[in-house]
């Protein structure tokens, strides 16, 4: 599987004969999708820079909240999670996503808000790879993205959702997540190519590098 990211929480992943592309955006944030086309489209919550669906080609089938659906052989389940600490009270539901693909689990926990409880915990207990919030502000902060991660132990985490130079949204740079994982040095990839045979044997963050495609 190959993964891309595309800016903010849009990440594409492509494997060997779906692609799926998760939370796209409007290009007023900052950030310019560019032309992408996928077979599924994700959305975690129905905020502008996260569900700007038509700006996929492709005609996707597209996954809206929490739930079970299968799509051209991949399988994918929707938590129900919260965009913040007050069960939704201020920024309403919000759904990560476990995407069942070549033989990989990978989790996009979307604008999480919240302290994971002890049965979304168990619900993302076979994750690989993790996209996970870092920037705070609106979402978990990165000392929370860190315990989220010693929580899922996933093998490969990809943060994501955090003040870059493009981005007009005011949240944490990258920075801060990386001091909260004591990472001495950040070496960003254009992308990802990941396959069950080459996970690390430990959990790894690997850092993406935004570029319009």
């Amino acid at each position: 599987m190959e993964i891309t990211w595309l800016g903010h929480s849009c990440f594409r992943l492509r494997g060997k004969n779906v692609t799926i592309v998760t939370d796209p955006y409007e290009d007023r944030i900052g950030y310019r999708l560019g032309r992408v086309s996928a077979d599924i489209v994700t959305v975690s919550h129905n905020h502008y820079d996260h569900n700007n669906v038509s700006a996929v080609g492709g005609n996707p089938r597209v996954i809206k909240g929490p739930g079970e659906y299968e799509i051209g052989g991949i399988f994918i389940t929707g938590v129900q999670t919260f965009h913040d600490a007050e069960s939704g009270g201020k920024r309403g539901p919000n759904t990560a996503y476990l995407i069942d693909m070549d033989d990989l689990v990978t989790c996009h926990l979307g604008d999480l808000g919240h302290a994971l409880t002890a049965q979304q915990v168990e619900d993302m207990s076979n994750v690989d790879i993790l996209l996970v919030p870092v920037g705070g502000s609106v979402t978990i902060t990165a000392t929370q993205a860190a315990e989220v991660i010693s929580l899922i132990e996933p093998r490969i985490v990809i943060p994501m959702h955090y003040r870059t130079e493009g981005l007009q949204l005011e949240i944490d740079p990258l920075e801060r997540f990386a001091r909260a994982m004591g990472l001495k040095e950040i070496k960003p990839l254009p992308k990802l190519s990941v396959t069950r045979s080459n996970l690390p044997e430990e959990t790894q963050v690997m850092v993406l590098d935004y570029k319009t495609r």
